[in-house]
């Protein structure tokens, strides 16, 4: 049952997350190298209730990330797209894959349609990732996308004491660095 919309790229599936995809989920949770910047590594039990978050914020706010499918096989690639709790700095599209996809371009794609989403369908007048200085990848992949970093912000608990930095373009900054990616 899909409860969200399908998005479709060249080679990823995004569509709201679904119970089959959750040993993946809690797979990526272990990894304490694609963890590093996304709030640590952390058991199965803990990846659970991330999981049911970020479910359940489809149902909530009618937006979450999406699970990330990759066409070819049919194996869940990570979790990305637009992301707004309770107190955060605001609308965020984030990303993160898991290691064994990591390096193949796929963030990139597939925040590529998730920018859009949130541009064109959820109507944000402004993205932005919210990054730790420390995290050379992600700053990479934000300025790719066309946003320049505005200075620090600070997440809500239990992310409190956490550096990161709000990486942001307006929404028509992302309409016109968007034409590049266009075939």
């Amino acid at each position: 049952m899909l409860n969200g919309p399908l998005l479709v790229t060249e080679r990823l599936i995004l569509r709201p997350p679904a119970t089959e995809d959750f040993d993946a989920f809690a797979e990526m949770c272990a990894e304490a190298e694609t963890m590093k910047y996304l709030g640590g590594p952390c058991a199965r039990s803990q990846a659970w209730r991330l999981w049911c978050a970020l479910a359940g914020a489809w149902h909530i706010r009618g937006f979450s990330m999406f699970s990330v499918i990759e066409r070819d096989s049919g194996e869940w690639v990570g979790r990305l797209g637009p992301w707004e709790p309770a107190d955060w700095p605001g609308p965020e599209v984030g990303y993160g894959v898991r290691a064994k996809f990591a390096g193949r371009g796929y963030a990139f794609e597939g925040a590529i349609a998730a920018c859009d989403f949130a541009v064109e369908f959820l109507k944000w007048p402004q993205l932005m990732h919210c990054i730790d200085p420390g995290n050379s990848r992600s700053q990479a992949l934000a300025r790719r996308l066309g946003a320049t970093n505005s200075g620090p912000t600070r997440l809500p608990a239990p992310f409190q004491d956490a550096p990161v930095d709000a990486w942001v373009q307006s929404a028509d900054q992302w309409r016109i660095k968007r034409r590049e990616f266009q075939p």
